[in-house]
C-alpha cells in the first residue's frame, strides 16, 4: 500500500507546544485519580453536557434536563427533529468505544447513527455542493462533491501515518474535516465527535470529558478560528482554539471535587441545609441575603446538593418547597 503524500498545512507555534505539554501533564494527573475514574455519576453528567453542547451549536434547543429525561426513557415535549437529534447523539456517543478513529468506514457508520431519520442517505458522502452560512452570508464554500472521496481518503491516510501528538493530530483532522464538509448535513457534530474519539484513543477520559460543552460556550470563537484558518491556509488558529477548550475542560475536571458541590465550600452547603430545615420555602434571594452570598453562589451550592442527593425540590418553583434528605451520620 502506498503511503499518502497529503500533508495538511499547519504551523506549530510555541503557544501550541506549551498547551500540549500542559494538557498532557494535567490529563496524566487526572488518569491516576481512581476516584475520578470510578465516579459514574460524573461521567453521566459530563456525557449529557457533551451532547447538549454539540447539538446546541447546531441550533438544537433541548436542555441538559430534557436530554437526561430522554436518556432515562421519559417523555419529552419538543420538536420531533430535535428529539431525533438527541436520541441519535446519545446512541453515537454510547457506541464511541466500538469505532476506530483511523478507519474511514467507521466514520461513515457513525454518521449513519448520528443522522438516522434526519437524512435520506445517512452514512454517505454528499453528491452536491454545500456551503457554511451565517445568516444570509456564505462564509465557506466546500470543495465540489466529486472531490470529497479523494480528499477524505487522503485525510485518513495522513491521520494513519502522522507522528504528531494526538492533541495536534485530532485538531488538524477536525479542521480539515470541516473544510471538506463531506456530508450534506451533520458535519459539525461529526467533526466534534471524531476529535473526541481520536483523543479517547490517547486517553479514555476524553470519551466523556465535556469538551463540546466548552466549545458551545465559545461558539463565536469556534467559527472565527475556522474562518481564520481557512483565510491563512493554515489550521494553527483552529488548533490553538481547540487546545484552549481542551485545556480548560481538563482544568475544570481536575478542580471538581467528587461527590460534593462544584467549587462551593462545604460550610456554605451546610448553612443552606440548616436554613432550609427551618424554613423550607425560602427562595434563592432570601438564602443569599441571609448568608451574605451572591445568588449565583447559592444556586451553584443548591445544584451540588441536589446532585449529591442531599436536597430535593417538592412542587413548582413558585409555591413549592425544599426537602432536606437526612442521611446516616448527619443531623
Amino acid at each position: 500500500m502506498s503511503k499518502s503524500r497529503y500533508q495538511p498545512p499547519f504551523t506549530l507555534t510555541s503557544e501550541i507546544v506549551s498547551l500540549v505539554a500542559d494538557i498532557a501533564e494535567r490529563v496524566g494527573r487526572l488518569s491516576t485519580d481512581p476516584g475520578f475514574q470510578r465516579d459514574l455519576r460524573l461521567r453521566r453528567i459530563n456525557c449529557i453536557r457533551t451532547i447538549t453542547g454539540s447539538l446546541a451549536i447546531e441550533g438544537n434547543t433541548l436542555t441538559e434536563a430534557q436530554i437526561t429525561a430522554i436518556l432515562d426513557g421519559k417523555t419529552v415535549l419538543a420538536p420531533p427533529r430535535e428529539l431525533q437529534e438527541a436520541r441519535n447523539a446519545l446512541a453515537a456517543y454510547d457506541r464511541l468505544p466500538e469505532w476506530n478513529g483511523l478507519r474511514e468506514n467507521d466514520l461513515l457508520a457513525a454518521h449513519r447513527v448520528m443522522m438516522l431519520g434526519l437524512l435520506d442517505h445517512p452514512g454517505n458522502y454528499r453528491d452536491g455542493g454545500v456551503g457554511v452560512m451565517t445568516g444570509d452570508a456564505v462564509i465557506h464554500m466546500a470543495p465540489p462533491a466529486r472531490q470529497v472521496p479523494r480528499l477524505m481518503a487522503e485525510l485518513f491516510g495522513w491521520l494513519s501515518e502522522t507522528k504528531e501528538h494526538p492533541l495536534i493530530a485530532s485538531s488538524v483532522f477536525h479542521y480539515e474535516f470541516e473544510f471538506i464538509h463531506p456530508f450534506s448535513d451533520g458535519n459539525g457534530r461529526m467533526g466534534r465527535l471524531w476529535q473526541s474519539l481520536l483523543l479517547s484513543h490517547w486517553n479514555p477520559a476524553f470519551a466523556w470529558l465535556p469538551v463540546e460543552s466548552l466549545v458551545h460556550q465559545h461558539q463565536a470563537g469556534y467559527y472565527k478560528a475556522l474562518q481564520e484558518s481557512t483565510r491563512a491556509t493554515n489550521s494553527a488558529p483552529f488548533i490553538l482554539f481547540m487546545l484552549g477548550c481542551i485545556r480548560d475542560t481538563v482544568v475544570k475536571a481536575t478542580k471538581t471535587p467528587l461527590k460534593t458541590p462544584l467549587k462551593t465550600p462545604l460550610k456554605t452547603a451546610d448553612a443552606i441545609l440548616g436554613l432550609l430545615r427551618k424554613q423550607p420555602d425560602m427562595s434563592f434571594p432570601q438564602i443569599a441575603a441571609k448568608l451574605g452570598k451572591s445568588e449565583s453562589a447559592i444556586k451553584r451550592a443548591v445544584r451540588g446538593l441536589r446532585e449529591t442527593g442531599r436536597l430535593q425540590r417538592i412542587g413548582p418553583d413558585k409555591g413549592g418547597y425544599w426537602e432536606v434528605i437526612e442521611k446516616a451520620g448527619t443531623s
